[in-house]
């Protein structure tokens, strides 16, 4: 490398030095606090270097039931990824490959319900399920969020990239759009399917306030709000907070790492740019 070319990376890689160091940062203060002595004064400066107290995880794990917590985010998670991928599959090929009236006018409509914030369909949305009687529920942790519009919008970029050629042939041999769909379309999504599935999981692992409004029952709420329930008990120490917290953000942090290749070539192959 030449000194002209370092001295033209050298900045950008320094903002992308400080820019880890504060994303990653917290979360090494966290790991640290987790491994440290009961006992340990909180507060600033951070303590840098952990006492190795694994014990904190054995006594976090029995002060709440985090087993039926890491099992029902599980079931949470899957099935709203699912019905999310249902959905963003079969409404992105209709936006990208099928003609019906008011197809543009449906379609501006969803990316303008896009700007709509979350927090102004909570109460709707609530008193929806609470005729249905679904309230303290699995359904009503999963159904009412079942369609991304994010998702929607990345399947019909995705589609939109597959050549005439593909479909006109089909045609010849008698294939109709759903067998097209099953047959040619999916196969050819999974990078952009597969990066649907990973931010919708990811979102389900996270969610937090609408599972804390719409549940009150540890056996149906997710591990987000049992470990706010964990965090408000006035007998819980910090390090057994960070304890938890790191038992609920682990398996999360794992995915992303394993799966960041996949998700990357999935948002390169629907063609969007940043």
């Amino acid at each position: 490398m030449t000194a002209r070319r370092a001295l033209e990376l050298g900045p950008r890689y320094l903002l992308l030095a400080l820019a880890l160091v504060l994303f990653l940062f917290p979360i090494y203060w966290m790991a640290v606090l987790s491994l440290d002595a009961p006992q340990t004064p909180f507060g600033l400066p951070p303590k840098l270097w952990p006492d190795w107290e694994f014990n904190n995880f054995a006594s976090a794990w029995k002060a709440v039931p985090w087993g039926r917590y890491f099992l029902n985010t599980v079931f949470i998670a899957a099935m709203y990824t699912l019905l999310v991928c249902a959905t963003s599959v079969l409404a992105g090929y209709a936006f990208a490959s099928m003609s019906f009236p008011g197809k543009a006018l449906i379609f501006a409509c969803v990316l303008g319900m896009y700007m709509v914030p979350q927090e102004v369909t909570l109460v709707p949305n609530y008193v929806i399920l609470a005729k249905l009687t679904w309230l303290n529920s699995f359904q009503a942790q999963i159904v009412p969020l079942g369609a991304s519009i994010f998702g929607i919008f990345l399947m019909r970029q995705f589609f939109l990239t597959l050549p005439k050629d593909l479909w006109e042939a089909a045609q010849l041999d008698g294939v109709g759009h759903l067998r097209f769909l099953l047959l040619i379309g999916l196969p050819l999504a999974r990078p952009a399917l597969v990066t649907v599935a990973l931010f919708h999981l990811v979102a389900a692992w996270n969610s937090f306030l609408w599972p804390l409004i719409v549940t009150s029952d540890d056996s149906v709420r997710p591990i987000q709000v049992g470990l706010s329930s964990f965090a408000a008990a006035d007998s819980t120490q910090p390090v057994l907070l960070a304890a938890g917290a790191v038992m609920t953000t682990l398996p999360i942090l794992v995915l992303f790492l394993v799966a960041q290749k996949q998700l990357v070539g999935g948002i390169a192959a629907t063609g969007i740019r940043g």
